[in-house]
């Protein structure tokens, strides 16, 4: 069993995605895990720079159109379970993430037995930095309340994509990825909430969380119908409208 797959998940991220390739190939991280470039249908010339890495090991799959990040992050899973990897990283593609901080999520799996740990910029200090709006700021303080409510167990940063999971959760019946539902940003809270509702071992790890320029547009998500889609699935599990 080979033991960690690095995710960053992307689409239309050329110039940030470039230099968070060349951040993970120049860390401590290099030739500990392997590293694989979900690319999510981009039309920006990202899945060419993508290609341009293979001489140095990065690898990569790509969808043919844009389905969505949870649908790009299932199909990672997929991909490491299949070639039989021990734990997944999900990371942001966009150079918001440090790929030295990784230990942090990578090592408690490994030694200790968790099966999920989250990156949180909220866990000891505020590792946010950079051009981060207000109203993302505080999404990223209500969601985990929320989840923290429901579940009975506390977290600090839910909406962070940083994480690293351990694959054999993915085999338990009662997680399932497999619903046209989770195909945007309603998989990784869905991922979360059934990892603490069925007590499954979790941590946080502190990690950062750096926003470029916004000239360089620091993120993808809409305020209010990407937002919507985090916060829903915390109803619709909560309220056992979905499962």
């Amino acid at each position: 069993m080979k033991d960690i797959l690095v995710c960053p998940i992307a689409f239309n991220e050329h110039v940030k995605l470039q230099t968070t390739i060349e951040r993970f190939l120049v860390s401590g991280m290099r030739g500990r895990a392997d590293y694989l470039v979900m690319d999510d249908g981009s039309t920006d010339g990202t899945t060419d720079m993508i290609r341009s890495f293979a001489p140095q090991g990065v690898k990569t799959i790509r969808h043919e159109h844009r389905r969505g990040v949870g649908a790009a992050i299932r199909t990672a899973i997929r991909y490491a379970m299949e070639n039989h990897y021990r734990v997944i990283v999900i990371m942001a593609g966009n150079n918001k993430d440090n790929p030295e901080e990784m230990p942090r999520l990578i090592d408690p799996i490994l030694s200790d037995g968790c099966h999920l740990v989250q990156g949180s910029r909220y866990l000891e200090k505020d590792g946010t930095g950079g051009a981060m709006p207000l109203y993302r700021r505080f999404a990223t303080k209500m969601h985990p309340w929320l989840l923290s409510v429901i579940t009975g167990k506390k977290v600090t940063d839910s909406t962070n994509g940083y994480r690293a999971i351990d694959l054999s959760v993915f085999k338990d019946p009662r997680i399932n990825l497999d619903q046209a539902w989770l195909d945007t940003y309603e998989l990784e809270p869905y991922i979360l909430y059934k990892i603490l509702k069925l007590n499954y071992k979790f941590k946080e790890g502190q990690v950062t969380k750096v926003y470029p320029p916004k000239k360089l547009g620091y993120t993808k998500m809409k305020p209010i119908s990407g937002w919507w889609s985090i916060l829903r699935p915390l109803f619709l599990l909560g309220l056992g409208l979905k499962k």
